[in-house]
């Protein structure tokens, strides 16, 4: 038996209209101002909002090797909660995915506990180590995209190669921009909020030089360049001047790179993660670069750590937040109704970019597609608290906030994986 999902303001051909969603085996048999029953079992959702299900191409689910921090089922759970329906979790766990073998370890867990759909990034090095390049081939078949996420590749001739490589697999590669040589032992914010903290600065620098590095290869190579967490102005610049010029390059930034700024930030674990906040400046060129599609997708970085290890203050936590159970709320609430950017530009950054960029299936709603997508009360306000969380990390900058849209329903597979009591 299916689904009939009656009364909805659905997002279809890039606007929304009122309309019925039939759902039968795991598709959307029609989508239409009134649809009769069909047997299917009804779920009146009247003037609520239906979203294409959002899709986070940067996510950290820490299984295998770290499911103290998270488990690919309390993960995805969470995902579910936030309105997602696809995650792409970045590859350093234990072991990490740098073969065929060590992926299929992840890849059997995602099939048996996985609540939304998980399409999983192989390491570009064996062990993320930058020594040598993992064994893309074997995993080409079964990833979406290769990273070393958490660490920039510090060697040139060794993206070159990987870049290469995956541009013959058909592949993307997904790059943290971190020069390591620019960074002091011991940083852990932005200079701005270092300078009032006292704490060591992460130079932007560090960032937009390996970006500057990456693009000149992707240039060379022919390889499609995906930059992860952006959260420069200089990164930005650098990347709309390649595309300009049409160099494959697509990037992301994070919603706490949106709407934050190092002046926000306190001597807390919950304000440290990689890259850091940055300026005031820096956010406002993030902002203007979705006006003129520079940066294509927003992606959470959602890094769940345990308790103990985000309660060392700035200086002492590890790197890391959670995102993806507050990330439409934050965003809707500060860009759309702050009238940054209109309601169907942030779906599609959420929904439509990222799965045209990687290949995914979703993005949109309509007869035949996938029956995948989430049902949220635009009206709905109501105060983050990270005790509500599916997720096991619990530490977010967003606590606290007031802010609307709650995400009532989300539907994966033609099936309800999560719904709010």
């Amino acid at each position: 038996m299916g689904y009939l999902f009656k009364n909805g303001m659905v997002f279809a051909d890039g606007g929304f209209v009122k309309a019925d969603v039939l759902v039968e085996e795991g598709h959307v048999s029609l989508v239409d101002s009134v649809i009769s029953d069909h047997g299917a079992q009804v779920v009146d959702i009247l003037d609520k909002y239906v979203f294409p299900g959002f899709v986070d191409v940067h996510v950290h689910l820490r299984e295998p090797g770290f499911s103290y921090k998270e488990t690919i089922r309390s993960g995805t759970l969470a995902a579910a909660r936030g309105g997602y329906t696809a995650v792409c979790p970045m590859p350093n766990l234990s072991p990490v995915p740098d073969c065929a073998d060590n992926l299929n370890v992840q890849r059997d867990i995602i099939r048996r506990d996985a609540a939304v759909h998980v399409y999983p990034y192989g390491a570009i090095t064996r062990g993320e180590r930058g020594e040598e390049l993992a064994d893309m081939e074997s995993m080409a078949d079964y990833v979406v995209g290769f990273s070393d996420d958490g660490k920039g590749v510090q060697a040139p001739e060794m993206m070159r190669a990987a870049m290469e490589r995956a541009r013959k697999l058909g592949k993307m590669i997904a790059a943290h921009c971190e020069d390591e040589s620019l960074l002091e032992k011991g940083w852990s914010v932005n200079q701005g909020a270092a300078e009032r903290l006292g704490l060591i600065g992460n130079a932007p620098e560090s960032e937009w030089r390996q970006v500057q590095r990456d693009i000149a290869l992707t240039r060379e190579t022919g390889c499609a360049y995906h930059v992860c967490h952006v959260s420069t102005k200089e990164s930005v610049e650098l990347i709309r001047r390649a595309k300009a010029e049409g160099v494959d390059v697509t990037c992301e930034t994070a919603p706490h790179y949106l709407t934050l700024t190092d002046m926000d930030i306190v001597d807390d674990g919950r304000f440290r993660m990689n890259p850091p906040i940055r300026s005031k400046a820096d956010r406002d060129a993030l902002i203007a670069s979705k006006l003129d599609r520079t940066v294509d997708m927003i992606a959470t970085d959602h890094s769940p750590h345990s308790q103990k290890e985000k309660s060392g203050g700035l200086s002492g936590s590890l790197n890391g937040i959670v995102g993806l159970e507050c990330a439409f709320p934050v965003l809707y609430t500060k860009l759309v109704l702050g009238g940054v950017i209109g309601l169907e530009k942030l779906i599609d950054l959420m929904s439509g970019a990222p799965c045209r960029r990687f290949g995914l299936p979703g993005g949109e709603i309509c007869a035949s597609g996938p029956a995948d997508f989430a049902v949220f009360d635009l009206q709905r306000e109501y105060t983050i608290d990270s005790g509500e969380f599916l997720s096991m990390g619990k530490s977010t900058p967003f606590e606290g906030w007031r802010v609307k849209g709650r995400c009532l329903m989300t539907v994966c597979n033609g099936r309800i994986v999560w719904q709010e009591v």
